[in-house]
């Protein structure tokens, strides 16, 4: 192993899922890509640093759960759950089901929610035997009021006072990483440009933006959004609204940008 390539890692024994097929075949890894392993025998002409025996098992790209209001009989907008009890079943049960990290959602609620469990969301690494948590996505209540969906209409809050409110309402932000926010909103564009200088995601949803409104939330940095098509304006062909983000030339290009 030469310092500059890193340590070569060859899982035999293991099953992948190539050319809409399941074959028996050897994977190489190196600084956590795949590599072709002919490379590396007939160009670097060397072994493998690591070799793990995967005994027969599918090896396949995990599961990233960026939107889950609960599981498992949790619900992570209930008041009344013990959140940290709740949060360690859920993170066990997700790694069954090839889930290794996700973002305990939390929609409309009091103020006081936000206050009491937020602290106690805290985010963790994965491991063998439980699912990582990357941090809290808080949906709503920053959200319009003609674009609800199953959230508590006289819970829907606005931005009134800035960024202040945000503050008001969710307090400490720490454990944060996601808000999901319609940025038709008054000061909602103030507000995606200070999350974001914070390293929180803004994602747009619930919301009748149109898309022009969009392409400006994410001109100042909005780059998800929230379940597709659901709670938003319907795709039409004068406007086609936040879905017209997927095919808009009027966006930064440099970005990452994701739906859900």
């Amino acid at each position: 192993m030469t310092p500059t390539k890193g340590t070569l890692i060859q899982f035999v024994n293991c099953k992948l899922v190539r050319k809409q097929a399941i074959i028996s075949e050897d994977l190489w890894v190196r600084n956590g890509k795949i590599i072709d392993p002919f490379s590396v025998y007939f160009e670097e002409n060397t072994i493998a640093d690591v070799v793990v025996d995967c005994k027969g098992y599918l090896v396949a790209p995990s599961f990233i759960d960026v939107q889950i209001n609960g599981a498992f009989g949790i619900d992570f907008s209930n008041e009344d759950d013990d959140i940290e009890k709740g949060l360690e079943k859920v993170c066990q049960g997700l790694l069954a089901h090839g889930v290794t990290s996700f973002c305990p959602t939390v929609i409309t609620s009091p103020s006081s929610h936000y206050h009491k469990n937020l602290p106690k969301m805290s985010k963790v690494n994965g491991s063998a035997h439980r699912a990582g948590i990357l941090g809290v996505h808080v949906e709503g209540p920053f959200i319009s009021r003609d674009k609800p969906g199953a959230h508590p209409l006289n819970l829907i809050q606005t931005f009134e006072n800035g960024f202040k409110d945000v503050e008001n309402m969710y307090g400490d932000l720490s454990n944060v990483c996601l808000v999901t926010l319609a940025p038709e909103l008054p000061f909602a564009l103030d507000i995606i440009k200070e999350l974001s200088l914070r390293g929180i995601t803004v994602s747009l949803g619930h919301s009748i933006a149109n898309l022009a409104e969009g392409e400006i939330a994410v001109k100042s940095g909005a780059t998800f959004v929230t379940h597709l098509f659901n709670a938003m304006l319907p795709f039409h062909h004068r406007d086609p609204g936040l879905v017209g983000l997927l095919a808009s030339d009027n966006i930064p290009i440099k970005k990452q940008y994701s739906t859900e």
